[in-house]
């Protein structure tokens, strides 16, 4: 995967505490820093999207989807019966 580089700007307490991670050899650099950051908030992040758009589905409309799904393959299968022979 590649990177790219971009220019944020940030408030100063939080460039110190960056700073503060970086000299104490947690991180190699701000950049690192601020990446690695970065990657473990995004899956948090994602995952609450997902409960915030399954939270707006209907159950019912859910359901009544997922039976007219189910009845379409039974009237398939019956009908491959029908032609196999079965």
């Amino acid at each position: 995967m590649g990177t790219a580089k971009i220019a944020i700007t940030m408030e100063r307490d939080l460039i110190r505490r960056v700073d503060r991670l970086v000299a104490s050899r947690r991180y190699p650099s701000r950049s690192r820093a601020i990446q690695s950051v970065v990657a473990e908030a995004l899956p948090q992040l994602e995952v609450s999207r997902l409960e915030r758009e399954c939270a707006r589905l209907d159950p019912a409309e859910e359901q009544a989807l997922a039976d007219e799904g189910l009845a379409g393959d039974v009237a398939l299968v019956e009908g491959l019966n029908e032609i196999i022979g079965g």
